[in-house]
């Protein structure tokens, strides 16, 4: 296994869509996969999706952890999932608002609007169907890895640009996200 480079916000590689992969089973793909995790879990990371090691395809890892869950239907814990040509289906309008951060931005928090509840399919790396209805962090870590595959990073999905902050500054002075939201983007 290997650690490897990050790409960030700017790399072509993550603003271009990424290209489905044809055999899940492929020995090439078991490898960059295990370099994936090892990444994601180097760098303190929930999930991480092909594209941000500089690999074009339409490849996740992600995991969920307890203590990010909510009381939601649907939010629970989720094991190391590998999730290979994944298509994300919103499962009613229902969206929420919380904050985000990601590898390819380092340093950097925002409050995004995502879907609150989802379903998603794919394969995993035995080719066996992976098929799932979630809610809640799990729905927003889902989304968030698979908008990379589509060359889409969350600040271009954020409604309020004054809510992207530097993580060291949100730790020292907390933000009132509903205030915010409430008096609308001034840009």
């Amino acid at each position: 296994m290997a650690l490897l480079k990050i790409a960030r916000m700017g790399h072509p590689v993550l603003r271009a869509r990424a290209a489905e992969i044809e055999d899940p089973k492929a020995p090439w793909l078991r490898q960059l996969v295990e370099d994936m995790v090892e990444t994601m879990e180097d760098a303190g990371g929930t999930g991480i999706a092909a594209p941000q090691v500089h690999a074009p395809y339409r490849i996740v890892v992600f995991q969920v952890h307890g203590e990010r869950i909510t009381d939601l239907p649907g939010d629970s814990e989720q094991e190391l999932t590998v999730l290979i040509n994944p298509i994300i289906e919103p499962v009613g309008s229902e969206r929420a608002y919380g904050w985000e951060g990601c590898l390819s931005v380092p340093g950097l928090r925002g409050v995004v609007p995502r879907h609150l509840r989802v379903r998603y399919h794919g394969v995993d790396l035995d080719g066996n169907p992976i098929d799932r209805e979630v809610a809640g962090f799990h729905a927003r870590v889902v989304q968030h890895e698979c908008d990379h595959l589509d060359g889409i990073l969350y600040p271009q999905r954020m409604t309020n640009h004054r809510l992207l902050v530097f993580t060291e500054e949100l730790q020292r002075y907390p933000i009132d996200v509903a205030a915010v939201l409430a008096e609308g983007d001034r840009e």
